[in-house]
């Protein structure tokens, strides 16, 4: 698809400039050709414009740049299963937006009551990630550090959870990564002058959550996201959550 665009493409311009060399009359080329040639002009700079996109993988609006790359990824022999993007509402999708803050960049801050992680990459710019966050009792707000970082990770449920959800209890030891583990397939530890907070940044299977209260405190994105996410963050990254 992408070279059928870029010969489109180049079939116009070619088009255009042996027109020019040919010598035709001016009148005429004033006249019902010069439409030709702009409408061919146009058509050139429009597929320019879908091959350039066609090859990033994102759509702009305005000053927003969307991502589409929600489709099936093999990662370290998981094979993790296309997210049905377009039931997921525009908002919560992977995007680069406009974000003015005095944070540095590789800073996250996470905005529970809109549902939104951004990424700080400075110059008035930061990758937005939909969310999913803690549910009603289990909401919490402070400033923390990315402590460790897995890839497909364990799970293992906390005590007062088991309590609260005895079913848990085949857990206790752990539970083996995979595709229905509930941290999905990234998780990153946050931890405060205390230690471990036991709260993560973490992948889900669950995407129709995000967006949504549901999760004991954690903050959880779409597998896809937080796998980009785990890329652009380092250990000891600042996080604050509002």
């Amino acid at each position: 698809m992408h070279i059928g665009i870029a010969r489109l493409a180049s079939k116009a311009n070619a088009s255009m400039n042996d027109s020019r060399k040919s010598g035709r009359n001016v009148s005429l080329y004033l006249g019902g050709a010069s439409n030709h040639f702009m409408r061919m002009k146009s058509f050139a700079i429009i597929a320019a414009l879908a091959l350039s996109t066609a090859i990033s993988g994102c759509s702009t609006i305005g000053s927003q740049m969307f991502s589409n790359d929600y489709g099936a990824v093999n990662d370290a022999g998981y094979q993790l299963p296309r997210i049905p993007i377009e039931k997921v509402p525009r908002q919560f999708h992977r995007q680069e937006v406009n974000y003015d803050t005095s944070e540095k960049p590789g800073t996250i801050i996470v905005d529970t009551q809109n549902k939104f992680l951004y990424f700080v990459e400075g110059d008035g710019r930061a990758i937005r990630y939909g969310i999913g966050v803690g549910r009603e009792g289990f909401e919490w707000h402070g400033t923390a550090h990315i402590a460790l970082k897995r890839e497909w990770p364990t799970w293992t449920p906390p005590r007062q959870m088991i309590q609260r959800q005895p079913e848990l209890a085949k857990f206790a030891g752990g539970m083996e990564p995979g595709l229905k583990n509930p941290l999905g397939a990234r998780a990153m530890y946050l931890f405060n002058k205390g230690g471990d907070m036991g709260y993560r940044l973490h992948g889900s299977p669950e995407w129709n959550s995000i967006g949504k209260a549901m999760s004991s405190g954690c903050i959880r994105l779409m597998n896809q996201d937080i796998i980009d996410l785990y890329d652009r963050a380092s250990v000891g990254a600042k996080v604050i959550v509002m």
